[in-house]
């Protein structure tokens, strides 16, 4: 099956040497499908909080991927709950598909509990993108990679962090690889992302509800 841009680019920016990968509110599970087959030294968790999702999706994978039986398991519970002490090796968490809110406090509630592990995390929220920057840079995560896509006129930030703040690059609160463009069609993405997102925090300033000056002043100092 085909897939979208949004998961093929979260595939891509998969980096090799994970030992478990865990696909996170996985639906079915199209994107840990893929790692099975891109990623072949690692274990490839899937997890859903659904019960019905998880059931019919391991009758899917034991139907198609019994060749690769023992690399990968389902877990139907909450993200919160990933039971992370129990393996060694590098492991990666992937979640998207659900909104910047939701993603904040599945990470701030992972790293909170396991905070000895050195872990990684793919992310790509659907909407309040600000909200979560801001909470991996307080919880001191650094950045391993970022990429902006557009797909069906929605605009996607995958963000690629990790618990470790030595190792790489300071998180910003809006981003800065994600404007940089190597062609024509990527600036244009840039260009039209950045003006739905002040467009955005202009009508809530107007409101008067939420104070989002210092929003709107970060936005407006990228250069494209």
């Amino acid at each position: 099956m085909t897939r979208s841009k949004r998961l093929s680019q979260i595939e891509q920016m998969v980096t090799p040497g994970y030992t478990h990968i865990w696909d996170c509110c996985c639906d079915h599970g199209f994107l840990g499908a893929a790692l099975l087959s891109s990623q072949r030294t690692a274990q490839i968790h899937f997890v859903d909080v659904v019960p019905t999702v998880m059931s019919e999706l391991e009758s899917r994978l034991q139907r198609f991927c019994s060749d690769s039986a023992t690399r990968w398991n389902t877990h139907c519970l909450d993200v919160t709950e990933l039971p992370l002490e129990q393996y060694s090796g590098r492991q990666l968490i992937i979640i998207a598909g659900v909104g910047g809110d939701l993603i904040t406090q599945f990470v701030a509630a992972i790293q909170q509990k396991h905070a000895r592990l050195n872990l990684d995390f793919l992310l790509c929220p659907v909407h309040r993108q600000f909200t979560l920057r801001q909470k991996l840079i307080e919880l001191n995560f650094s950045l391993r990679d970022e990429a902006l896509i557009e797909e069906n006129q929605r605009f996607y930030e995958v963000m690629l962090v990790s618990s470790n703040s030595k190792l790489n690059a300071p998180i910003s609160p809006v981003g800065e690889k994600i404007w940089q463009s190597d062609s024509a069609e990527q600036q244009h993405i840039a260009e039209a992302y950045l003006h739905k997102t002040l467009s955005h925090y202009q009508r809530i300033q107007q409101g008067n509800k939420v104070a989002v000056d210092h929003i709107l002043a970060a936005y407006r100092a990228i250069t494209l």
